[in-house]
């Protein structure tokens, strides 16, 4: 396994629902971790995530930019750049970008998740 992944060589993904994009940045498949897994997550004003949760791991964020609304379960908090949130295995969670900027986090999973699972199944 690799020590060191240039930038330009990490794996990006576009939704397909609206104009986040997603990095990889530890997963199995790169550093063969399965205690962690972490992406960087970077929303457009106004894109925002659907409702899920994940199977076997304690999920951590780390708010980069901008300013964005967690909602986890039935509860809503307004989050912004500096701010560090956890939701626990199973919690429904997903965001908002509230800003006119963009917004943008570390999403830590504790350890990778077994599952994601949609509160909806087709929306992704």
């Amino acid at each position: 396994m690799p020590s060191v992944i240039k930038a330009s060589a990490l794996p990006t993904h576009d939704s397909t629902r609206d104009g986040r994009k997603r990095i990889d940045l530890v997963t199995e498949e790169m550093f063969g971790f399965t205690d962690l897994r972490a992406d960087y997550i970077l929303y457009q004003p106004g894109d925002t995530a659907a409702a899920h949760y994940h199977v076997g791991a304690r999920h951590v964020w780390f708010i980069a930019e901008g300013r964005g609304i967690l909602h986890l379960d039935d509860e809503a908090h307004e989050i912004a750049a500096g701010d560090v949130c956890t939701a626990g295995d199973g919690e429904v969670h997903w965001f908002e970008a509230t800003g006119d900027e963009p917004f943008g986090f570390y999403e830590l999973w504790v350890p990778a998740p077994v599952e994601t699972v949609w509160v909806v199944p087709d929306d992704i």
